[in-house]
């Protein structure tokens, strides 16, 4: 009987030691096979990138050929209008290097003796940057009004991406019951003028208590439809491919937003983002209407407040607000252009 319970008793730990042997394999073969997954899900990302370049490159050469192709009329009309554009920005920031008496026998003087001409030049007789220095050193109200300006316009922007982004991923990307009615509201409220929701805007941050706070800019910018829109163009011109792709591989919806559809769409969201800054950052009736307290006015609100005696103080200021819109379109132009085609694609 002991020789049977010894005999039993190998036996037994020769079956634990195959089992625990059948159980190490089958967790190598299961490494492996993560492994392996997230190989494949690594050049897929990298095909996906090259993919993106590919068609990058592949417009930029078309848009050459066609531009060589095109004759030199509608680039000369295309010039006109750019000039008709720039002039006055030229105007402004030449009128700002000029001292009060220039200024004032250049075009100030037409607006109280009513017979004489405006004297324009591109460039000033005797610069001087005085306005400059009266603005950026002896007005501290424009630094408050400019960071009052970013208080309102950056957290605006990053409130939009965060609702505007997965929303737009819904509309292009889901069928549910109702899509096309509520996209509908969508494009409604995106045509509406301000004027049409500024009394029911006015009653319901009345109500909550947000007025004369930079809340009552903030959370009605957030919730604007123009970024939806764009948006949800961009996301419908995704190949379903690349999306099939991502789901085989084991990747959740989440997942596919973030790592496959914003990169993809990124042309999209620096569009809605530039045009949500530009409006936002140029906005008048929304802090006169939402904001009595002058402590709390944006940038766009400064130059309604300077004297005439201070025309130069007025250009320079001008030329200061504008500026940052220009350098982020400058820098942001290819990803602009690519935002407004894809937008309007017929799918």
């Amino acid at each position: 009987m002991e020789r049977d319970r010894i005999v039993k008793q190998g036996r037994t730990v020769k079956q634990g030691r195959t089992v625990k042997q059948e159980g190490s394999v089958k967790q190598e073969q299961l490494m492996e096979q993560e492994r392996i997954m997230e190989q494949e899900w690594t050049m897929k990302q990298e095909w996906i990138m090259e993919q993106g370049k590919t068609i990058k490159q592949g417009r930029i050469m078309k848009r050459g050929k066609t531009m060589k192709q095109t004759n030199g009329l509608p680039q000369t009309i295309l010039a006109v209008a750019c000039l008709l554009i720039w002039i006055p920005l030229l105007l402004m920031a030449a009128a700002s290097l000029m001292p009060e008496d220039e200024l004032y026998w250049r075009y100030l003087s037409v607006l109280e003796l009513g017979r004489d001409r405006v004297r324009a030049a591109l460039l000033p007789s005797y610069p001087s940057a005085e306005s400059f220095i009266e603005l950026l050193i002896r007005s501290p109200g424009f630094f408050v009004m400019f960071w009052n300006s970013v208080f309102q316009v950056v957290p605006m922007l990053a409130g939009q991406l965060v609702v505007a982004a997965p929303a737009a991923w819904a509309f292009a990307r889901f069928s549910f019951k109702g899509k096309r009615l509520v996209f509908g509201i969508y494009v409604l409220l995106m045509v509406l003028p301000f004027q049409v929701t500024q009394v029911s805007n006015y009653l319901v941050l009345d109500r909550i208590g947000l007025l004369d706070s930079h809340l009552a800019m903030i959370l009605p910018g957030i919730w604007s439809t123009l970024p939806v829109y764009i948006m949800t163009k961009t996301f419908e011109t995704i190949p379903g491919a690349l999306m099939e792709a991502a789901y085989l591989d084991g990747a959740g919806e989440a997942y596919t937003f973030l790592h496959v559809g914003l990169p993809l769409g990124y042309p999209a969201v620096v569009t809605s983002m530039m045009l949500s800054f530009v409006e936002g950052w140029n906005a008048l009736e929304q802090p006169v209407t939402y904001l009595k307290d002058k402590t709390l006015w944006p940038l766009s609100l400064y130059l309604p407040d300077i004297a005439k005696d201070k025309a130069s103080v007025a250009f320079a200021a001008a030329l200061v607000t504008c500026l940052l819109p220009v350098l982020m379109y400058l820098n942001c132009q290819e990803e602009l252009e690519q935002g407004v085609a894809a937008s309007g694609v017929k799918q």
